[in-house]
């Protein structure tokens, strides 16, 4: 009974000591696209502002350049590939897998989401009764209307805006701005029609930042935005051609702001390698809770508080299995690599497939339907034979090498193969021994060289057109 008492008396300690966590996540939106990340064409002020008074990451990505397969990573804190079916977009999610809002709500907090959770997948019909990201609200307000007096909450706020759904031509001029402003990407044509439907991305980037205001707006009214954690990112990046589905930095580098009065020290800015699969041990250790020994991912608390390190944060492992259906016989696309400061290393395990997905419409999507249906795309497939594009479609369209090699420093667009060149072999080497040291502490299935099971798990996804004019 004395243990017990001390054990309710040590919870409850615990819990009026924790700070509440806010998490804001965008969906589709890559690091170049705010403000305080370099961006002159966009303005992001709530994100400015969580950077302003906390701390931005230079080096943050996403561990798949893919929705449900990240947000499988985040509510685990494990690599995708120990994850089976949820490694792949439009997957099942099994209900073993622990997820760690369960263990805030067991510890007595209020745990939420609103908007896009994890997602898009099926949990309901295998063994989970609420989402991984926790019990679903309308909003943020409702959330907090069911909130006990003074209990710590966990919010997911997980917003839509930047889905290519929502890019509506002429939204971007509208709102004012200015295509000369934009930065278009090497690996894109640098056309009005592809500086336009930037704009129109960037519209949204903006609607979602409004929407995220309102979020901290409602904590500062109610004087809670002091001792709640808020963590401003993206899930991966945009939805254009070498980039959402694909393992280069617009497809994987995100944005990532973290304000924690007290703790973080306001306008810093840190260079350490972060994945968004090390917000579950974050989060937990945050709340005075143990991460899980099957984790993968590590704490960043240190790096937030200018701690003594705990692991080394030199580089991020990035993978992906299948994205949609689009490759006849349910085929993944397997891709394994690590990104450093220096260099990104991508090892195509079926280079014989299309990384793109088929040129002809297999189940979901269209032609190519691993890059999405952006008029950008459209653009480039009618004038892939254009002396100006066809280096450009070849590099997002067509098939690829066993291995890639890219000079981040001085080709931030990854658009020049370095793994050819006999100058950079050594440093190819190095990163590949890296990975497949990271493949086998992590028992990857694919360190065996015939495993296709990724192939074989079910696909839920109906055809992207029929999802987007349901949404509509």
């Amino acid at each position: 009974m004395i243990r017990l008492l001390l054990s309710l008396l040590v919870l409850s300690s615990a819990l009026h000591a924790a700070p509440n966590i806010l998490l804001l996540i965008g969906d589709n939106w890559s690091y170049d696209h705010a403000a305080a990340n370099g961006s002159r064409a966009v303005r992001t002020p709530v994100f400015d502002r969580m950077a302003r008074e906390g701390m931005r990451f230079t080096n943050a990505f996403c561990p798949v350049p893919s929705c449900s397969p990240t947000r499988s990573c985040i509510v685990t804190g494990r690599a995708a590939h120990q994850l089976e079916d949820a490694a792949s977009l439009w997957s099942k999610f099994p209900g073993k897998f622990r997820v760690f809002g369960d263990a805030l709500s067991q510890a007595g907090w209020h745990v939420g989401f609103s908007g896009k959770g994890w997602s898009p997948g099926n949990f309901k019909d295998f063994g989970r009764d609420l989402n991984p990201a926790g019990a679903e609200f309308k909003d943020f307000p409702a959330f907090m209307a069911g909130r006990k007096e003074k209990q710590p909450f966990f919010f997911w706020f997980g917003s839509t805006h930047t889905a290519l759904h929502q890019w509506r031509a002429g939204t971007g001029r509208a709102r004012g701005i200015d295509p000369t402003q934009v930065r278009v990407p090497k690996a894109l044509p640098d056309m009005p029609e592809v500086r336009e439907e930037i704009t129109d991305y960037l519209a949204q980037v903006e609607l979602m930042d409004e929407a995220f205001g309102e979020a901290i707006a409602l904590l500062e009214k109610n004087g809670e935005l002091d001792n709640t954690v808020v963590i401003h990112t993206s899930d991966n990046g945009w939805q254009m051609p070498h980039g959402l589905a694909h393992c280069y930095d617009e497809g994987t580098h995100v944005p990532l702001a973290v304000r924690w009065p007290g703790r973080v020290k306001a306008g810093s800015v840190s260079d350490a390698f972060v994945s968004l699969t090390d917000f579950a041990p974050t989060f937990l250790e945050i709340a005075g809770l143990q991460p899980w020994p099957e984790m993968t991912a590590h704490s960043f608390v240190d790096v937030l508080t200018g701690g003594p390190p705990t692991v080394k944060r030199d580089r991020m492992f990035i993978e992906r299995e299948r994205h949609a259906n689009v490759r006849r016989g349910d085929l993944s696309y397997p891709v394994r690599g690590v990104r450093t400061a220096e260099f990104l290393y991508l090892r195509n395990l079926r280079p014989d497939r299309w990384p793109a997905g088929d040129p002809q419409l297999y189940h979901a999507v269209g032609p190519y339907g691993d890059i999405d249906g952006s008029r950008t795309k459209l653009y480039m497939m009618t004038h892939a034979k254009d002396p100006a594009v066809k280096p450009l479609f070849e590099m997002s369209f067509g098939k690829r090498p066993a291995e890639e090699l890219y000079d981040v420093k001085n080709d931030s667009d990854q658009v020049v193969n370095l793994a050819a060149d006999p100058r950079f072999a050594k440093v190819k080497a190095g990163l590949s021994a890296s990975t497949d040291a990271w493949m086998r502490e992590t028992n990857d299935p694919r360190v065996d060289p015939a495993t296709n099971v990724w192939d074989r798990y079910p696909y839920f996804g109906g055809k992207a057109k029929e999802l987007r004019q349901a949404k509509q």
